[in-house]
């Protein structure tokens, strides 16, 4: 079938056929060869452009968007392809053309789609728009979407950053305040290491303490915990092996962990919220809000390391109140339908008449605006870049969709208007959402930068490049006011040049009346220099292997960190530009690898030879020859293993270079070690071509020898453990032995002390039937769980009748759990010195539900119901008699007191059946016991 791509009015449905058409043809027609020569021009062309971005408008930033889009397309002409002139854009602002604002509002991996539409929809009330133009109703519809873009999701987990802790420690009879402190914190440290951490302490009965609080889970080593029990295994054997353990014993454990610095300021300010005294790891105190978000954000933010899954963006489309909401829909439509084509996306519009959300929560903005939630990665595979030269070229699409549909709007820049720079997400936090959402900022340069926002202060750029783009922005504004014919037109374009020109000479006086900024400056080209020549390094277009390839990305990030440095915040922006077009020269690098790959593949499948015309490389052959010998697999693992080497002995021999700064030579040799450790584990694990590698590096030799004998260590100390748990099995198989021939010597009659002796034999069967399967690294589980009913009133009764104190049935079994981790104590020190990790906790839950207590009764009158046809005996037919009229007794009184509550409008109890369930556990066990006793009497 031909498609005639004329017949549609609308590019949005032109793209859409288009798409649909290559889809049923067989998807990109391109063969491998072509891509390749495709790639090959693109990425002539980006090394050949320099600079681009800011300054040269929506074409700048073209090329790598439509990379990052790299979907099927048809053949239509965009506007876009020609920048709209400044003073055109200029012109039409002046005359009241509204700015285009499209922003970035956070990006999302799989988990968190769900979320993200239900916020997008108002919880399913608001209609939501797909890439196809299907309406999606309803939360049912919505669900679905999960499932339908899960094959574009890396579903990569977020790193775990903030874990929270509490820490048990046995002591007592500080002299003061600041000694319990300096016990708290000597306590900590041990344990942690160099970790970050705030804390507060609380004394409790019998004078120990409670410390409380967060602690950053990546160490300055690079090592990260989970925030989970086998973490909390890992501290306390650490703290147990310590110095400071023999002055104070104490038990670490985790409550939880987050991702992020908001979920470290939101846990930090909450611990402050309930403690009087919070401090750090370094004895400062945190007394308010203010310091701890400060904490989190200036001085924590370096040590987290956090990273996130970006498989789909959030983006928000504005416009000014009283903008037609039908036009900007449609408007909005053809954006995301030229932006994304061949992505899958989902749109809903926001405005203030359909808004189901109230103002006084966020909801009912003023002004109309559309949310869109976009898969980052096409079902092509291509992703999204996100630089800020792509961000402007989405402006520019926006604006042209709203004049195409009748709105008057423009792309604008910031450094047109003198307008100082927008504050982001992790700068402020929202304490306000009625009307225009208010923040206040997370530390002082952050409210200064949100106050300059809010308020209009003019603000110019200082960069080179900037200051440029600046005074040609006033040339333009000086064109527009001779021109214009309105007055206001005139009066507008003449303020916005004064503006500039006002913001160009004070930003002239501060550069020349400033040394520092003089020398600021002079590094930031240097930087830049060879931040250029990193990148220009991989511009030679030849084969590049993956391993080559892996090392020349290293040095260009490490260029980019360097810059990075050195980036005072006004260009702050432009760097964000650089760092965008020198990451987009590294994945065309990237693509080029991947395509040499699958030509290789490709040739290898029909028996061809690659051509003659592209030398082989030593290393090349060095590579397949290696990968000969020992497998794809450990070669790779072995490379990656000496990458990563090499990345910090790099770093070191910069340093000793003066390339570097000398402050960072104990991360690089920290980094060094541990890099070297990790080879040295995996040549100890059976990797040969690290061997291999070991016998010209001196280095990895030493440590693969250092890594062996800690492995024959380590194969002793097993050993030793494996001893330890057989003794302590024996021992507790003697146990066993004797209560059973205590329960032989028993009376059957002695219900009481059979119920006491049969729980502790189970304990002790648990724990060697654990100790038979535990292996290195596993967790001895001895907690118990336990569902809490509360006060059970005939319980009470019948103690109050016999003169004893009611004791509750979750406080007997907490003290019989108690009574039984004591009764092995001596065995668990010996397992906990020989490194097992045990856990010993009583933990309560929350009781089940009625509908539970409700299907447990149904399953036990229907295991009656199954029993009855095959009854054979009177004997039988009596137990099962007696057992269902005590369980029909026993429902009856539930019914009853359940009848009786309401009568009197009892309120407390919302579950007063499930409260009854112990008893009718008791019950059973007594119907059991008589059966049993009938029985030994008939045999008898």
């Amino acid at each position: 079938m031909e498609i005639f791509f004329g017949a549609f009015t609308s590019e949005w449905e032109q793209r859409r056929a288009a798409l649909l058409h290559e889809m049923s043809s067989g998807g990109r027609g391109a063969s491998a060869e072509e891509e390749m020569r495709k790639r090959l021009k693109q990425l002539a062309q980006l090394g050949a452009a320099g600079g681009g971005g800011g300054s040269s408008g929506a074409s700048g930033g073209r090329g790598s968007a439509s990379k990052g889009r790299g979907a099927p397309r048809a053949q239509v002409t965009s506007a876009t392809a020609v920048a709209r002139p400044m003073e055109a854009r200029l012109a039409a602002v002046a005359k009241g053309s509204q700015p285009a604002v499209v922003k970035m509002a956070s990006y999302g991996g799989g988990a968190r789609v769900g979320a993200m539409l239900n916020y997008v929809s108002r919880g399913g009330e608001l209609k939501v728009e797909n890439e196809n133009g299907r309406i999606l109703e309803g939360q049912e519809e919505l669900a679905r979407i999960r499932g339908d873009w899960d094959h574009l999701f890396q579903n990569r987990a977020e790193s775990r950053d903030i874990g929270s802790f509490s820490v048990e420690i046995a002591a007592s009879g500080f002299a003061s305040d600041e000694a319990l402190h300096e016990q708290g914190r000597n306590t900590l440290t041990s344990g942690f290491g160099d970790r970050r951490y705030a804390y507060a302490i609380a004394k409790s009965e019998g004078g120990s303490v409670t410390v409380q609080g967060l602690v950053v889970l990546r160490s300055g080593q690079g090592e990260r915990l989970t925030g989970d029990a086998k973490a909390a295994g890992i501290i306390q054997g650490r703290y147990d092996a310590s110095a400071a353990a023999g002055e104070a014993a104490a038990k670490f454990s985790f409550h939880g962990y987050g991702n992020g610095v908001e979920f470290g300021a939101s846990r930090l300010r909450g611990l402050v919220d309930r403690h009087e005294d919070v401090r750090d790891d370094r004895g400062q105190s945190i007394a308010n809000e203010k310091i701890a978000g400060d904490l989190v954000q200036k001085e924590w933010r370096g040590e987290l390391h956090s990273r996130k899954s970006r498989d789909v963006m959030h983006v928000i489309m504005s416009a000014r109140a009283g903008t037609d909401v039908a036009a900007f829909e449609g408007a909005v439509r053809d954006f995301l339908a030229h932006q994304f084509a061949g992505h899958r996306y989902v749109f809903s519009m926001h405005d203030p008449a359909s808004d189901p959300k109230e103002a006084g929560e966020g909801g009912k903005r003023p002004h109309v605006h559309a949310h869109a939630i976009v898969a980052m990665k096409s079902d092509s595979g291509d992703r999204i870049e996100t630089t800020p030269a792509v961000f402007r070229e989405w402006r520019s699409v926006m604006a042209e969709k709203a004049r195409e549909h009748g709105i008057e709007m423009e792309m604008t820049d910031r450094r047109e208007f003198a307008s100082p720079p927008a504050f982001t997400r992790t700068q402020v936090r929202p304490v306000s959402r009625e009307g225009r959402t208010e923040h206040v900022g997370t530390s002082k340069a952050a409210q200064a930068r949100y106050d300059a926002k809010r308020g209009g202060q003019r603000t110019v750029a200082k960069s080179d490049r900037s200051r440029q783009y600046i005074i040609k922005a006033q040339e333009s504004w000086q064109k527009v006011a001779l021109a214009g014919g309105d007055r206001q037109v005139v009066t507008y374009a003449a303020q916005h040049r004064e503006y500039l020109e006002a913001g160009l000479s004070t930003a002239q006086a501060e550069t020349s009346g400033t040394v520092i900024w003089a020398d600021f400056a002079s590094n930031f080209r240097i930087n830049l220099a060879t931040l250029q020549g990193m990148v220009l390094e991989g511009q030679e277009l030849r084969e590049m292997s993956r391993a080559e390839f892996e090392t020349y990305e290293k040095k260009v990030e490490t260029a980019l960190f360097k810059l990075e440095r050195s980036v005072v915040a006004d260009d702050r922006a432009d760097f964000d530009e650089i760092a965008g077009l020198a990451r987009d020269f590294v994945n065309q690098k990237r693509e080029l690898v991947d395509l040499y790959e699958q030509r290789k593949e490709a040739l290898a499948e029909r028996g061809g030879e690659a051509p003659r015309s592209e030398p082989r490389d030593p290393a090349n052959d060095e590579w397949d020859a290696a990968l000969a010998k020992h497998g794809e697999a450990v070669v790779e693992a072995g490379n990656e293993a000496m990458i990563e080497i090499e990345h910090y002995r790099e770093g070191l021999d910069r340093i000793e270079a003066g390339e570097f700064s000398a402050d960072r030579k104990d991360g690089m040799q920290a980094g060094l070690r541990q890099a070297m450790e990790r080879a040295a584990q995996l040549a100890v694990e059976g990797n040969s071509y690290l061997r291999d590698v070991a016998e010209q590096d001196q280095d990895l030799r030493q440590a693969i020898d250092r890594a062996e004998k800690q492995a024959e260590v380590q194969d002793r100390q097993d050993d030793g453990r494996a001893d330890v748990i057989k003794a302590v099995q024996a021992v507790i198989a003697e146990r066993i032995n004797r209560l059973n021939e205590r329960l032989s010597d028993i009376s059957e009659d002695s219900y009481a002390t059979r119920n006491e002796v049969s729980p502790e034999r189970q304990f002790l069967s648990d724990i060697n039937a654990q100790l038979d399967k535990l292996g290195p690294g596993d967790i001895l589980d001895l907690s118990r769980t336990e569902s809490h009913y509360g006060y059970d009133e005939e319980e009470a009764a019948s103690a109050r009748e016999s003169g004893v104190d009611y004791v509750p049935s979750i406080e007997r079994d907490r003290q019989e759990h108690e009574s039984h981790i004591d009764s092995v104590a001596p065995q668990l020190e010996q397992l906990t010195a020989h490194g097992v990790t045990i856990d010993t906790d009583f933990k309560i839950a929350a009781p089940p539900s009625q509908r539970d207590f409700d299907a447990y009764m149904d399953e036990l009158a229907k295991e009656f119901a199954e029993a009855e046809p095959d009854l054979g005996d009177t004997r039988e037919a009596h137990e099962l008699a007696s057992t269902v009229d005590a369980t029909n007794r026993l429902q009856d009184r539930l019914n009853k007191d359940k009848e009786a509550a309401q009568r009197s409008g009892e309120t407390t109890r919302t579950d007063p059946a499930q409260q009854h369930i112990p008893r009718l556990e008791e019950l059973e066990r007594e119907q059991m016991q008589q059966r049993e006793r009938d029985g030994d009497d008939r045999d008898r």
